[in-house]
């Protein structure tokens, strides 16, 4: 079985903000269920929508990746 590699952070951001992914999905006008598998990174937003979900939430969309390097 592949294991998932983990690029994006969204599911961390969104405890920490106090959002839950439906609510995010209003938020960017997205299905919930496409927002669950990002959050499960799944599948990966494409960049036009990582900003949304950046804005939506207010933070830098940096925040949003797990770096490459420390």
């Amino acid at each position: 079985m592949e294991e998932k590699i983990k690029i994006n952070r969204i599911k961390v951001v969104l405890a920490e903000k106090d959002v839950s992914q439906k609510e995010l999905a209003k938020m960017v006008n997205k299905a919930p269920n496409t927002i669950t598998r990002i959050c499960s990174n799944e599948s990966q937003p494409k960049l036009g929508l990582l900003r949304e979900i950046a804005l939506a939430l207010d933070v830098d969309i940096r925040e949003l990746l797990i770096p490459t390097k420390s």
